[in-house]
């Protein structure tokens, strides 16, 4: 695994190094379209989660107990990120939070699906468990949520992980719209199998680990098998998921440490937006993994590294 910071070339790992990004480097690069978010603050959900807790503390420091939130993206759940958060708890001796999202997993439904609706409620879990200075790790859509938290909340966050994402407006894969396409095949074919809604999926995408993950969003019904996930508010959500709330660099920081993993074969955090990454988060490291977009996933254990160096503490 190579870590490349912002304004230099790739640096051979001989432990995470991290420096702000002078004003300078951002000079040249386009900074994304503006545009004014909603004003309204969004009503929360109560967030569904599963609680991972570490079999003892591997470190004295009471600065380094606080737990960690782990939010999975899009279609996915805290059960996809069962395994990696059992393995951080046992590593860091820290406990962990898996958190299902709105829309997602056991969290209850809304209409609104957007990132400041998802950070306001991620910011009431905290709240409500009495958490303090808690660290962020989150997977593409929350990744992003985790980005808007910390730049909304920044004395409230210790430190975050952003997997796959930077906070830019992108492009959204046209996969995710082909994906809730054939979602909504599956459940107006009135489909009773696994089998039979995979051969539908498969019409679309020929990845058998991705339609397992899509998969396994289905529960079974009077008979039939349905999505957990509301197939119809994310649809609509997807002309804005590419979308980053703050369009100001530099206006709002979070001014502690911030590690953003890239898949090396991916395209979401391309070197040209690092110097954008440097004026939100101004003390960033990244660590590039070969992987894809699902970073976690497809090299779990170069993943887990990169977090636990990160995130031991520090000699």
């Amino acid at each position: 695994m190579v870590l490349r910071i912002a304004g230099c070339g790739p640096v051979l790992r001989a432990g995470f190094l991290h420096r702000p990004v002078s004003a300078t480097t951002t000079a040249a690069v386009p900074l994304p379209r503006l545009f004014s978010s909603s004003i309204n603050r969004p009503s929360t959900v109560k967030l569904g989660y599963d609680l991972h807790e570490a079999e003892k503390p591997v470190s004295n420091d009471p600065n380094h107990e606080s737990p960690i939130l782990f939010m999975h993206g899009l279609f996915g759940s805290k059960r996809n990120n069962r395994a990696i958060s059992k393995a951080l708890a046992r590593d860091l001796g820290r406990s962990i939070y898996a958190l299902d999202l709105r829309n997602h997993g056991e969290s209850p439904h809304a209409p609104r699906h957007d990132y400041s609706a998802m950070a306001e409620d991620v910011d009431a879990f905290i709240k409500e468990h009495s958490i303090d200075q808690p660290t962020l790790v989150g997977h593409s859509m929350g990744a992003k949520t985790a980005m808007v938290l910390a730049l909304q909340s920044p004395r409230m966050i210790k430190d975050i992980v952003s997997v796959d994402n930077a906070p830019v407006d992108a492009t959204l894969s046209t996969d995710f719209a082909k994906y809730v396409r054939a979602m909504k095949k599956i459940e107006d074919a009135g489909v009773s199998s696994q089998r039979k809604a995979d051969e539908l999926l498969a019409e679309v995408e020929e990845s058998l680990p991705i339609r397992q993950f899509l998969l396994s969003n289905l529960h079974t019904k009077d008979g039939l098998k349905k999505f957990r996930v509301p197939i119809d508010i994310l649809g609509k959500a997807l002309s804005h998921m590419g979308d980053f709330p703050h369009k100001e660099p530099g206006k709002v920081r979070f001014e502690r440490p911030a590690l953003f993993v890239r898949g090396t074969k991916s395209k979401y955090v391309p070197d040209e937006v690092l110097p954008v990454v440097g004026e939100f988060f101004p003390l960033f490291e990244v660590a590039d993994i070969d992987a894809g977009h699902w970073v976690i996933s497809e090299s779990p254990e170069a993943f887990r590294d990169a977090v636990v160096r990160f995130l031991s503490p520090k000699e």
